[in-house]
């Protein structure tokens, strides 16, 4: 069974978007070589990668690009290989490598967890984040803490979660990383 890991990036208040539904908060003006690795080797995981239709929208529109091979070759060439699958009722892939889960969303996702292979990483996607949460079927949420409190916004949560700390790591540019098992 393929295990399905979360990745947001939140504010220190838990927020992925804020209360206007913007999130360039999340990469404005941090420059980190040694994070900049870390999302680079995040990148290179080989497992397959989830959207919901906003944010497979906002991937499909610049990773393919060769602005993103110029800005961030590593992660972008990670980003085009890796099997990718999207969530959504209104629009057909064009992205390489992308298939449409079709059909209930539960469903269609713990059939993909019973396919086998080296995982699944659901990137950012929160309304799809907290289905699959509140279903049982996310075994670990990786966040990236970035030091700014919005006030408001979104949060993946909307009922109470028990986790476990896994993994934990700091960067000097602020970010905070947070592995939790779903417990």
């Amino acid at each position: 069974m393929q295990r399905l890991r979360v990745f947001e990036s939140i504010s220190v208040d838990g927020y992925f978007t804020d209360a206007r539904g913007d999130m360039s908060w999340a990469h404005a003006g941090r420059e980190d070589p040694e994070f900049a690795d870390w999302v680079g080797s995040n990148a290179r995981s080989r497992g397959a990668l989830l959207f919901g239709r906003k944010t497979y929208q906002m991937m499909e529109a610049y990773w393919p690009t060769p602005l993103a091979m110029q800005q961030m070759p590593v992660v972008a060439k990670g980003m085009n290989a890796a099997a990718k699958f999207v969530v959504s009722r209104t629009i057909q892939p064009t992205w390489s490598n992308t298939q449409l889960l079709k059909g209930d969303l539960i469903e269609a996702v713990r059939a993909l967890k019973a396919s086998g292979g080296p995982g699944i990483t659901l990137l950012g996607s929160g309304s799809v984040a907290t289905q699959l949460g509140e279903a049982g079927l996310v075994d670990e949420y990786q966040f990236v803490i970035v030091p700014v409190a919005l006030g408001g916004g979104r949060t993946v949560f909307t009922k109470p979660c028990k986790l476990r700390l896994l993994e934990q790591r700091a960067f000097r540019c602020g970010n905070l990383v947070l592995t939790y098992g779903a417990a």
